[in-house]
């Protein structure tokens, strides 16, 4: 006879059926057991602790009978399992440090000490919880319209272009959080600019704004990944203040911070994309906004076991912040070096900035309109934004000897002679009269540096006389300054003494000429 292990119902009706009076051999016709086995049952019952005047069972007491009934017996150890026990401190540490079973066996063969694998599996998955995950618990949803997961994936290879290439293409995967209303977003990069882009086409599709998005660690949201303090990327972060949400990001190597979007990118490219023939990323998010809405969303979820679009419409829709109602103007940030020409460039076009800034790195932001340096916090120019090769000169920021010459300044070359005497102002003009003025610059410098060479009286004598003779040669003119020019004054001269030895020569270890000897005897008489 095959044996039939009894269940707890049944156990249950025949202790109530023995307590209502019956019979044991009635109970055994009544519930289909042996004889034999309901008196087994009744006596474990009575030494649980039952008594014939309760009028029913309790769940301790069945609970207590069962446990009479089917003792923990099993069979008995052998000796691989005592040697494993007296190797328990070991083993315990070897797996402590991450050392595989098998090698850890080697490593107890080593010592001389022979256990069986399978002995030495089966010990450490029940004393030492080998190979066992810790318990995890659910976390609960959140208020509906709060959070927003989103992960990103390699989701889709488009069909090759008109050149033959064949391109690879990522998604922005969104999943809310209560109603599991999926969005894909398909990119061609992972850039702050695509996150963003990506953000605003979430927005439009939910009708709303979600109060927390919660991403990975993507560079193109988080700069610095902490699990309290985490770093957004700038551009990130001031898109976020302007349309009112906050950033979580999940930990690093902690996929169960956004689980629910976490097996997104599986579902999104076997689901979404798989098999489709696609050529554009028009196409592929096309197909992506048409599943997300009319397939995943019309599919029942496994766990919330409502239709996502429905379940979002009802529950989650009047709750999201307003949608945004303009065009976002996504910036540039970057952080350009002030060259030797005062000049810093950013996206491809050129801007100035003071001298006293020439060599430091600066932080600047370039948007739609303007692009505005800083200094650390502090806000140090502001320039009109300008086309790639373009460029924006402020004369202010380069030093004023330098600026007229930089920026072919005519006008401040005229009136800087001017300074130095009326004729040599008009003797400047006369010299820049011409269809290319800025050609002739170089002759003003020269003019000008005559005036600190000669003075400003002298040389405003001489351009008079060559304006007379309608000479403007500048050589020429220093010439006639130089002729013109006083003799100098004769200093009298100055008569160096004979050297004379301060010493008689008697006392030179070096015996001096004949010559020489009778010329210091001569000067000393």
């Amino acid at each position: 006879m095959a044996y039939r292990e009894v269940g707890m119902h049944e156990v249950k009706e025949v202790l109530r059926l023995w307590l209502a009076g019956q019979a044991k051999k009635v109970i055994a016709r009544q519930v289909g057991l042996d004889p034999k086995t309901v008196r087994s049952y009744v006596a474990a019952a009575l030494a649980a602790g039952l008594v014939g005047t309760a009028s029913e069972v309790s769940e301790e007491l069945l609970t207590k009978t069962l446990a009479e009934l089917r003792p923990e017996a099993g069979r008995p150890r052998g000796e691989a399992w005592a040697v494993c026990e007296q190797e328990r401190e070991d083993l315990g540490r070897l797996l402590g440090q991450g050392v595989r079973l098998s090698k850890a066996r080697k490593l107890l063969q080593r010592r001389g000490v022979e256990i069986p694998y399978s002995t030495l599996h089966r010990f450490a998955v029940e004393e030492l919880d080998f190979g066992k995950s810790a318990p995890t618990v659910p976390v609960a949803d959140g208020k509906p319209g709060e959070e927003l997961e989103v992960d990103t994936g390699w989701v889709i290879t488009l069909l090759p272009n008109a050149q033959g290439k064949r391109r690879r293409m990522r998604a922005w995967i969104f999943t809310p959080n209560v109603s599991r209303y999926r969005f894909v977003w398909p990119a061609e990069q992972e850039t702050t600019a695509e996150a963003i882009a990506a953000c605003e086409a979430a927005w439009g599709f939910y009708g709303g704004i979600y109060k927390v998005l919660k991403p990975d660690n993507t560079k193109a949201i988080v700069t610095t990944a902490d699990a309290i303090n985490p770093r957004i990327t700038a551009a990130f972060l001031e898109y976020a203040q302007a349309r009112g949400f906050h950033v979580d990001p999940a930990r690093v190597r902690s996929p169960q911070d956004k689980g629910r979007v976490e097996r997104g990118v599986q579902t999104v490219r076997d689901d979404c994309f798989g098999g489709e023939e696609l050529h554009t990323l028009a196409d592929a998010r096309e197909r992506g906004l048409h599943w997300s809405e009319h397939e995943y969303g019309a599919r029942r979820h496994s766990t919330t076991r409502r239709m996502p679009k429905e379940h979002f419409e009802a529950v989650e829709k009047a709750a999201l912040l307003p949608a945004p109602s303009e065009r976002y103007d996504v910036p540039l940030w970057c952080e350009p070096k002030v060259a030797r020409d005062h000049l810093a460039q950013v996206a491809k076009a050129l801007y100035s900035l003071p001298t006293r800034l020439i060599g430091k790195t600066l932080r600047a932001r370039a948007d739609r309109s303007l692009v505005r340096f800083y200094d650390g916090d502090s806000l140090v120019k502001t320039h009109a934004r300008q086309p790639p090769g373009g460029r924006s000169i402020d004369p202010a920021d380069f030093p004023s000897e330098k600026r007229a010459y930089a920026l072919r300044d005519i006008d401040y070359l005229a009136r800087q002679a001017g300074t130095h005497g009326e004729h040599v102002g008009r003797f400047a003009k006369a010299l820049l009269d011409g269809p290319l003025p800025w050609t002739r610059m170089r002759r003003v410098y020269a003019l000008l540096s005559l005036a600190q060479r000669y003075g400003d009286a002298r040389l405003d004598a001489t351009c008079t006389i060559a304006l007379k003779a309608e000479m403007l040669d500048v050589r020429r003119l220093e010439r006639m300054l130089q002729r013109a020019a006083p003799p100098p004054l004769s200093r009298s001269a100055q008569v160096i003494p004979l050297a004379r030895y301060l010493r008689p020569a008697s006392q030179y270890a070096l015996p001096l000429a004949s010559r020489e000897r009778e010329n210091i005897e001569g000067e000393e008489q």
